[in-house]
């Protein structure tokens, strides 16, 4: 039971740039603190500086002078006084303290307080570390209730996953560049790593890989080794072991060996004599990532040896230092893959790859499975996988960048997506076999201890970590589903509104409602059914772009035609997909009748006329839920506009920002979707709104100046299929219209192409008058991967409210290109007030 929770302040506060994210620390409001019952000291069992236990003494000193404003001594001997005192079980007793602990797992932690005497207890120091932020946690949210409880963690392995390059650039990173590498070396300033180290810890994560799965040799070089020393230097006061990901030919391009055949005695050797040098700079180096054979990655297979012989090439040369090898199975045909073979299919290929190799990895290997058989999509079939590696170590791999979800310029709220598949019961062998509690946890098999969880998070430079605050939701839900999968993803949400944003109720109601509806409304503008995310696969990974998934080798296949829609993964029809599952849930997946409709298209291949259990056809509901998925995006802003004083200016303001571009992204997805299949299909929609939009003047409709009017690519991409661009790239140009509306207050948008290698300016006028004027710089405020074309990633649109307008009245853009930016516009839209467009 909690206590009774408070407004954080009285006024307005002081403006915040996310670096603390949830470790703000805010100072509780005068009259709540008097509630609090505080220590007089602290006492951390553990005189070394470098001691997760000492660290943890200095964090509490540090939390409970910002939260309650007093400040406590450290010391690390126990006296009588009332103390917070932590360290380890062993610590303890050698102190002579008795607890009443039950007996705990590793990382595992109790916590005891009674009166004004605190007691964490931890099974190792990551554990009291950890015991000691929940703490913490609890006095930040004014919860002083006296509670004595254990908790021990899922699995053991929670890890995190950097894709940083290193030359410093970050692949599918969206918040700036790598805070691990620069200019081909490990960076020489280690107070982010640190800091990253702090976050992490907080949220009981144990390991982390620093660099790219599509790993660069030079890594391993002397210099680079000692670099690492020192990132693992700043990381381990905070319980986090550094790994490394490794590129597989590495003996080859980087040793000078003829080859990197893993059974070959020259590459164990030269990999055995790079091990050891890698654990003498760093000893307790958490171990290897590799990516084999996989999207042009060097790996066994070149040599026609098993994916188990490549990983346990490493896996023996870790052994000796306690080191383990997380082997991803993310491993694919994308180049002779061929859609019109109706039996190929990428889906099947991690189960085809590794069924067969269960039982054959060494003990300290772990099978790293992406959730889904596809890549990090809006709505995935759980991987089968995890139901054939009885025998082998397995850990799921989830995605926090947003690689495919709108990266970091969207609001979606990741754990409702993580919940479809974690919640999922695979049934093996018909005995309950859900993959959070049982499978992930090693309950079921896999008895090893080495079952857990990596996430790809690709933080940066950025001062919010991932490029915005709210995305930082996720990274802290991850930490805390991998230590305890049944905990409610709005208990999450709840717990980090009120560490991130304050105490405020109406903050933390406004903040779960928006992140609760995100990810629903995300698939809905996006991807529906579980046709995947729709988006520019062959490119960026970030607009709409549906024909990218089809007619090429990658296998992201929709199988769309004029007629339907869907992959047919039936054993009776199909590929074969749904028979990789256990039966019962085979029995489910291989019948249209039992398929849930929103897999309906992950596993079937119907007629858009097909009749859905809602009763609508597959293309209409495609027409409704994009409509209604931009809706619900078009709410986010109003929601967050309430905030304004409840939340510092520079946060709200940068959130508002993402918000409004949000809104105008969701209706570019929305139309192009909604377009494209209409374009397929020639089914109209029954509510007569596709392709029909009679708010907008289109701009190759208007008077223009200096302008001609272009097709784009992809075509459905352009309200009405086309757009404008200035006839040269440093000219002066305009667009005008003459209204006709009855007089009122509207709101105008306009919509344009932001690109890169450009800034093109803009303003809006109403009869000469200046309404408002902006540039095209979304390339500086937003993280998303860049595009020079003039398409879906680039597709913007900006709103001036509360203008009024009468009939008669002379709309007209002016622009002047600049650099590759031809000034490209769409559309005006002349919105009555609480109109989506």
């Amino acid at each position: 039971m909690r206590g009774l929770w408070f407004l954080a302040t009285l006024g307005l506060v002081a403006a915040e740039d996310g670096r603390n994210a949830w470790l703000r620390y805010a100072r509780l409001p005068r009259d709540v603190v008097k509630q609090a019952t505080v220590p007089l000291s602290i006492v951390a069992l553990n005189t070394i500086e470098s001691s997760p236990v000492y660290t943890a003494g200095q964090e509490l000193q540090k939390g409970i002078r910002g939260i309650l404003g007093k400040e406590l001594k450290v010391s690390h001997e126990t006296s009588d006084g009332a103390s917070v005192v932590i360290g380890t079980a062993a610590a303890f007793n050698e102190s002579g303290i008795a607890v009443e602990a039950p007996e705990l797992e590793e990382d595992g932690f109790w916590l005891s307080i009674r009166n004004d005497t605190v007691e964490i207890v931890g099974e190792n120091e990551r554990g009291a570390l950890y015991g000691a932020f929940e703490y913490l946690s609890m006095l930040a949210q004014a919860n002083f209730t006296e509670v004595t409880y254990a908790t021990n963690p899922s699995a053991a392995i929670r890890w995190v996953n950097q894709w940083d390059n290193m030359d410093g650039t970050i692949e599918r990173g969206y918040a700036g560049l790598s805070i691990f590498f620069e200019k081909n070396t490990t960076i020489s300033n280690v107070t982010r790593v640190a800091e990253y180290a702090r976050l992490l810890a907080s949220i009981r994560v144990n390991g982390i890989i620093i660099n790219n799965v599509n790993a660069n040799a030079i890594l391993l070089s002397d210099v680079n080794m000692a670099g690492l020393a020192k990132i693992a230097d700043a990381m381990r006061p905070w319980g986090v072991k550094v790994g490394i990901s490794l590129n597989f030919a590495s003996p080859q391009t980087f040793g000078g060996l003829s080859t990197f055949d893993p059974l070959d005695n020259t590459v164990i050797a030269w990999w055995n004599g790079v091990t050891d040098k890698l654990y003498d700079h760093v000893p307790d180096l958490a171990g290897f990532l590799v990516k084999a054979n996989s999207e042009g990655q060097p790996g066994p297979i070149t040599y026609n040896r098993t994916l188990s012989d490549g990983a346990n090439l490493f896996a023996k040369a870790a052994k000796p230092h306690g080191g383990i090898v997380m082997f991803r199975a993310f491993v694919y045909d994308y180049q002779t893959l061929n859609e019109s073979d109706w039996k190929d299919d990428r889906a099947n290929a991690a189960v085809d790859f590794f069924r067969d190799l269960d039982g054959k990895f060494d003990d300290n290997v772990v099978v790293q499975v992406k959730y889904g058989p596809i890549d990090f999509q809006v709505r995935e079939a759980p991987s089968p996988l995890f139901a054939h590696l009885q025998e082998t170590a397995s850990a799921m791999e989830l995605q926090i960048t947003q690689e495919y979800l709108g990266q970091q310029c969207h609001l979606v709220y990741l754990p409702p997506l993580w919940k479809t598949v974690l919640d999922f019961d695979l049934r093996v062998d018909g005995e309950k076999s859900v993959i959070g509690t049982d499978i992930l946890s090693g309950k079921r098999f896999n008895h090893k201890g080495l079952t857990g969880y990596a996430a790809v998070v690709n933080v940066g430079h950025n001062a919010t970590w991932l490029g915005t605050h709210l995305s930082m939701s996720n990274l802290y839900a991850y930490g805390r589903i991998a230590w305890d999968p049944t905990v409610s993803e709005v208990a999450i949400l709840e717990d980090w509104t009120r560490l991130t944003f304050g105490l405020d109720d109406t903050v933390r109601e406004t903040i779960t409602r928006m992140s609760m509806d995100s990810w629903l409304a995300y698939e809905n503008y996006t991807g529906n059914l579980g046709i995947q995310t729709l988006t520019d696969i062959t490119g960026p990974h970030y607009g709409p772009n549906p024909q990218s998934m089809d007619n090429n080798p990658w296998g992201q296949w929709t199988r769309a035609d004029a007629f339907g829609i869907g992959m047919d993964r039936t054993v009776s029809n199909g590929t074969g997909f749904s028979g990789q599952y256990p039966d019962e849930v085979a029995a489910v997946f291989e019948e249209i009748e039992t398929t849930p409709d929103d897999l309906l298209l992950w596993f079937h291949h119907v007629p858009y006329t097909h009749v859905l259990k809602s009763g609508k056809t597959v293309i209409q509901h495609f027409y409704d839920a994009h409509y209604a998925g931009a809706e619900t995006a078009a709410s986010f802003l109003p929601q967050w506009s309430k905030l304004h004083g409840l939340i510092d200016q520079q946060r709200f303001d940068e959130t508002s920002f993402r918000l409004t571009y949000q809104a105008g992204h969701a209706i570019v997805w929305r139309d192009s979707i909604n377009q494209f299949y209409n374009n397929l299909s020639s089914i109209p929609d029954d509510l007569d709104r596709v392709n029909i939009h009679p708010y907008r003047i289109e701009a190759e409709s208007m008077t223009l100046k200096n302008y001609h009017v272009t097709a784009v690519n992809p075509f459905e991409v352009a309200s009405n299929l086309q757009i404008v661009q200035s006839d040269t790239n440093s000219s002066a140009a305009s667009v005008s219209a003459t209204l006709n509306y009855t007089a009122g207050v509207y709101d105008l948008a306009v919509a344009y192409y932001d690109l890169y290698e450009g800034k093109a300016s803009y303003e809006l006028f109403l009869n000469d008058k200046s309404i408002g004027r902006w540039i095209g710089d979304n390339e500086d405020k937003l993280g998303f991967t860049l595009t020079r074309g003039i398409d879906g990633h680039s597709a913007t649109r900006i709103t001036f409210k509360g203008v009024e307008i009468k009939e008669g009245d002379v709309v007209r853009v002016d622009a002047k290109a600049n650099g590759r930016e031809t000034a490209p516009l769409d559309y005006i839209a002349v919105l009555p007030p609480g109109v989506v467009d």
